[in-house]
C-alpha cells in the first residue's frame, strides 16, 4: 500500500489491562440515545496500536448517521475525525513516513483499514481497499470494540495509514484532518494532475469545513478563489480564508453579488472558471459549478456522498469545451500526511483553530450531536473534549489580526466585505474526561482542545 508501511504478518498477540477502562459512547440506533460500554481489557494483534484520544469532531456524516439519512450498522461506535497519543503497540508499528511509533506520540490517522495487497491497493487507491474497514462506520464487535472516535481510546488495526503530528498544533485544528483536510488535499491533488492552480480561477461552492479548507489550499496554491455558498456568515468566513470574492448562490443572475455576477467582475467579463471544487453536495451547487467551467475546465466532486436528484450532463459540451469531470471519496495515507504538513503551519495563517465551536465531555455526547445540528449547513460536525474545557472563543492565529484576515478584492469585485468577523464553528467538540493509562500534556498552558489557558479562566 503506498505510503503506509505494514508489519509481516505474524501470530504474536499483545493483551492490555486498561485502568480505567476505556470507555466507548455506543450508538444503538436512530432515534435512540448513546449508550456507554466499558471495555476494561484490549487485545492488539500483530502490527496493532491503542491510542488514546485527545479530542474527536463530530463530521457531518455522522449527523446524517444518526439522523437516519445514510445507513450504518448498529450497534456502532461513530467517530472519525480525531488526534491522540500512542497507547501502546503490539511489535512494530511504523508511521506513514517511516518512523517506528513509541508511547506518548501524537498521532491522527486515517479513516480507513487497507489491506494493501488487493487490485485497488496495489493501483494505489488504498482508499478504495476491496476489503477496506472504516473507523466509526463499523458494528461494534469482539475484540473491535474501540472501533470510532467517540471513545477515550482507539484500537487501530494493522493497514491503517497512521501520521505522528507535532504537540503544538491544537487539537481542534488536527481531528478533522482525518476526514476534512485529507479529502480536500486528495481533490486539490485531482484538480491539479490536469492543471496546476497557481494563477488559475477557481470556483470552491460550499463554504463549510470542507469549503473553507478549500479556499485556504488553493489560496496559498496561489489560485484565485471565489466562494459560493447561501450562508452569509459563512461567506465571511471564506473571505478570512484567502477567498478573493464570495458570492451568493440564492440571488438571481442580474443581481449584485451573484454568481454570474462575481464570476464577470473576477475574471474580467469572461465569467467563468478554470478549476471548480464541488464540497457542499447540493444538487443545484453542481449544477452551478459544471455550468461555470471555461473551455478545459476541471470539475472535482467531493460533497455529493448521499444519494441525490441526477444532475443534467450535456456530452457535447464536455467533449468540444475539453471539461474533465472527476469524483473524490476519502484519500490516501500520503495524502494525510501532507494534510498534517499543511496545518502545522497553515493554522498560524489562517483561522482554522476559530472552527471549533463548543466541546462536550464524551458522556454528554447526545448533546454534542444536538448542539451539531443547530449549527446547520451541508456539513455541521461536533467534536468531544474534556470537561474542564474553557467556554469561550479561541483569539486570532497568532500574529494576524481580523483585520488582515481579509484579502481586499479587485476594485470591480461586486464581493461585499462583512462588518464583523466572529468566528463561524464548523465543528461541535467531544473530548473523554478519563483516558486509560493517560500520557502527559506537554503544554500545559493548553486545555486539551488546544485552547490557550490563560490565567484570567
Amino acid at each position: 500500500m503506498p505510503g503506509t508501511a505494514l508489519a509481516s504478518p505474524r501470530t504474536e498477540s499483545l493483551d492490555l489491562d486498561l485502568t480505567p477502562a476505556a470507555l466507548a459512547m455506543v450508538w444503538p440506533g436512530v432515534g435512540r440515545a448513546h449508550e456507554a460500554l466499558a471495555v476494561p481489557g484490549i487485545r492488539l494483534a500483530h502490527g496493532d496500536a491503542l491510542v488514546s484520544v485527545e479530542l474527536a469532531t463530530v463530521c457531518g456524516s455522522d449527523v446524517h448517521t444518526i439522523s437516519g439519512h445514510r445507513p450504518g450498522p448498529v450497534p456502532s461506535v461513530l467517530g472519525h475525525e480525531q488526534v491522540g497519543r500512542v497507547l501502546a503497540t503490539a511489535g512494530p508499528v511504523r508511521a506513514v513516513d517511516g518512523r517506528r511509533l513509541e508511547a506518548g506520540m501524537r498521532v491522527i490517522w486515517s479513516v480507513v483499514v487497507s489491506c494493501g495487497r488487493c487490485a485497488r491497493c496495489r493501483r494505489g487507491l488504498s482508499n478504495k481497499c476491496s476489503s477496506a474497514a472504516k473507523y466509526g462506520h463499523e458494528a461494534v464487535h469482539h475484540e473491535w470494540e474501540l472501533s470510532g472516535g467517540f471513545a477515550s481510546a482507539v484500537h487501530l488495526k494493522r493497514g491503517t495509514g497512521i501520521v505522528i503530528v507535532d504537540d503544538e498544533t491544537p487539537a481542534g485544528v488536527l481531528a478533522p484532518a482525518s476526514c476534512a483536510t485529507a479529502t480536500v488535499v486528495a481533490a486539490i491533488e485531482a484538480a491539479e494532475q490536469i492543471t496546476p492552480l497557481t494563477g488559475r480561477t477557481v470556483l470552491v461552492t460550499g463554504a463549510g469545513m470542507l469549503g473553507l479548507t478549500a479556499t485556504a489550499m488553493a489560496t496559498d496554491a496561489g489560485a484565485r478563489v471565489i466562494v459560493s455558498d447561501p450562508s452569509a456568515e459563512r461567506r465571511a468566513a471564506a473571505l478570512r480564508f484567502g477567498a478573493a470574492a464570495v458570492a451568493d448562490p440564492s440571488l438571481p443572475s442580474a443581481a449584485t453579488g451573484s454568481l454570474a455576477r462575481v464570476l464577470a467582475a473576477q475574471t474580467r467579463g469572461r465569467g467563468l472558471c478554470d478549476v471548480a471544487l464541488e464540497l457542499s453536495g447540493a444538487v443545484p451547487a453542481v449544477a452551478s459549478a459544471i455550468a461555470s467551467l471555461d473551455t478545459g475546465g476541471v470539475l472535482v466532486l467531493v460533497g455529493s456522498v448521499s444519494p441525490s436528484a441526477p444532475v443534467q450532463l450535456d456530452p457535447e459540451r464536455v467533449v468540444r469545451q475539453l471539461l474533465t469531470v472527476r469524483g473524490v471519496h476519502n484519500y490516501t495515507p500520503v495524502q494525510l500526511q501532507r494534510a498534517a504538513d499543511y496545518l502545522a503551519t497553515a493554522w498560524r495563517r489562517r483561522p482554522f483553530e476559530q472552527l471549533l465551536g463548543e466541546v462536550f465531555p464524551l458522556e454528554q455526547i447526545d448533546a454534542a450531536f444536538a448542539a451539531a445540528r443547530a449549527l446547520g449547513g451541508p456539513a455541521p460536525a461536533a467534536s468531544t473534549a474534556p470537561a474542564t474545557a474553557p467556554a469561550s472563543s479561541p483569539s486570532s492565529p497568532a500574529g494576524i489580526s481580523p483585520t488582515a484576515l481579509f484579502r481586499p478584492p479587485a476594485p470591480d469585485s461586486e464581493a461585499v466585505r462583512p462588518a464583523a468577523v466572529a468566528p463561524v464553528a464548523a465543528r461541535i467538540g467531544l473530548a473523554p474526561s478519563a483516558v486509560p493509562h493517560a500520557v502527559p500534556h506537554p503544554y500545559p498552558d493548553r486545555d486539551r482542545t488546544g485552547r490557550r489557558i490563560h490565567p484570567a479562566d
